[in-house]
C-alpha cells in the first residue's frame, strides 16, 4: 500500500517543496534487555527465506524511563505507547517528495473530499452498492485475499478463486497486490522497530496513513521490495500491477451507469474511505490500544472493536503471535468474520491447507505459563 497508483519499474524523479532533503534521522539506541523475543522461534509452516532475519524491538520501558528524565518522549493519548518527539515541524515539507507521493496523496484527499457529499447524495440503493462492495473488497479482498491468503499463506484456493479475491482487493484502492504484500511482509519482518513502515512508535497518524506518503524513507528503511518473489512470478499479479489504476477506474464507469452521480459518491468515495480507515486502524489502533495475551516482542494489541470493523483483523496480538494462521479469533467470543468465511470455504472443499497454530506452539508464546 506504499503506492496508491502504481510501482514503477525505475525509481521516480524526485521534487522538493523548498530546501533540500536532510538525512533520515533515527532515534537513539534503547536499552533492549528487557524484551523477550521468543516469537522468532515459533514454530511458523510458512515462511520466507527472505524474512529470516528479524529486526530487533525498541524498548517501549526505556523510551518511558527516559521521558521522565528528559523531553524527548511523548505519550499517545490512553496508551504506554511512547514515541519520539518531533523537533523540526518543517521536516514533512522540506523532505524529498516523488511522483508516488504526490499521487497517494491526491487519491487519499479526493476520495475523502468525494465522500463529504455522501448526504447531499443519498439513496438507499447507493447505500446498499456501498456495503456490498464494502463486503466484496474489504472482506473478500482485503482481510482474505491480500493479507491471510497471499501474505500469509494461511489457506490455499483454487488459482481462478485466488485470482478472483485478488482482484477484489484491487479494487479497495489500497495498491495492487505485490505493493501491499511486500510492504505487510516488511511490518512483520520489521515490527516496531527503526525498519518498520508503519510502527506507532514514529506517532499514531504516521502508523495510520502518513507513512504512505514518504516512498523514500520506505526504501531507506527496508530496500526495493525482494520479498514478493512467489507473486512476481505469476503474469496475473504482474498484469495488475502495470493495469492497477484502470481498474478502479471501470468499477467508477460501471457504476455511474447503474446509478448515476449518488452510485459514484457512495459506491466509490464513502466505501473506499470506510474501507481505508478500517484498514489502517489495523496498523495503528491495533499497536496502540488493547491488551496482549500472547509474549510476542512487539506493540501488537487485541481490540475488539478494530475487530468488529475489520472483519477480525483487530484480533492483532493474535495475529502477531501466529502469522500463519487462517484464524485470528482464537477464542469463542472472539468475532472474526474473515475466518467463518475461510471456514466455509474449506467446508465446501474450496480452502484448503488451512493452517492454525497448535497446542504447543499456543504455550510457547504464552505470557504465563497457565495460559492458553
Amino acid at each position: 500500500m506504499a503506492s496508491l497508483l502504481t510501482s514503477p519499474s525505475t525509481k521516480p524523479k524526485p521534487f522538493f517543496l523548498s530546501s533540500p532533503p536532510r538525512p533520515l534521522r533515527t532515534p537513539p539506541s534503547l536499552n533492549l534487555t528487557g524484551i523477550s523475543l521468543t516469537h522468532n522461534q515459533k514454530l511458523a509452516p510458512f515462511k520466507l527465506p527472505s524474512l529470516a532475519f528479524k529486526a530487533p524491538k525498541r524498548d517501549v520501558a526505556a523510551a518511558a524511563a527516559a521521558s521522565e528524565t528528559g523531553e524527548d518522549y511523548r505519550r499517545i493519548l490512553l496508551s504506554d505507547v511512547m514515541v519520539k518527539k518531533k523537533t523540526d515541524k518543517a521536516v514533512w515539507w522540506e523532505r524529498e517528495w516523488t511522483s508516488m507521493d504526490f499521487g497517494a496523496v491526491a487519491v487519499v484527499v479526493s476520495m475523502h473530499l468525494l465522500s463529504l457529499l455522501a448526504p447531499f447524495q443519498f439513496n438507499w440503493r447507493a447505500v446498499s452498492v456501498a456495503f456490498v462492495l464494502y463486503i466484496v473488497t474489504g472482506l473478500l479482498g482485503i482481510t482474505l485475499s491480500f493479507h491471510r491468503n497471499l501474505t500469509h499463506r494461511s489457506f490455499k484456493l483454487p488459482k481462478w478463486l485466488e485470482y478472483l479475491f485478488a482482484y477484489c482487493g484491487a479494487q479497495a484502492l489500497q495498491g495492487h497486490p505485490i505493493d501491499w504484500v511486500s510492504t505487510h511482509r516488511y511490518h512483520h519482518q520489521f515490527c516496531d522497530s527503526d525498519k518498520d513502515p508503519h510502527s506507532p512508535l514514529e506517532g499514531f497518524w504516521f502508523s495510520h496513513m502518513n507513512w504512505m506518503f514518504d516512498t523514500n524513507t520506505i526504501t531507506q528503511r527496508v530496500g526495493e521490495p525482494n520479498n514478493v518473489g512467489d507473486l512476481e512470478k505469476q503474469p496475473f499479479y504482474q498484469f495488475l500491477k502495470t493495469t492497477y489504476i484502470w481498474h478502479p477506474v471501470a468499477l467508477a464507469a460501471a457504476l455511474y451507469a447503474m446509478g448515476g452521480f449518488p452510485f459514484i459518491v457512495w459506491g466509490m468515495g464513502v466505501r473506499i474511505v470506510w474501507v481505508y480507515h478500517i484498514t489502517w486502524l489495523v496498523n495503528s489502533a491495533c499497536h496502540v490500544w488493547g491488551n496482549q495475551a500472547w509474549n510476542t516482542g512487539d506493540l501488537s494489541k487485541n481490540n475488539w472493536w478494530v475487530a468488529a470493523l475489520a472483519f477480525g483483523e483487530g484480533w492483532h496480538n493474535n495475529h502477531h503471535a501466529f502469522e500463519f494462521s487462517a484464524r485470528h479469533g482464537l477464542e469463542w467470543w472472539q468475532f472474526d468474520m474473515t475466518w467463518y468465511v475461510v471456514r466455509f470455504l474449506q467446508a465446501i472443499g474450496l480452502a484448503t491447507e488451512v493452517k492454525l497454530p497448535s497446542e504447543a506452539q499456543k504455550q510457547r508464546m504464552a505470557l504465563t505459563s497457565d495460559s492458553s
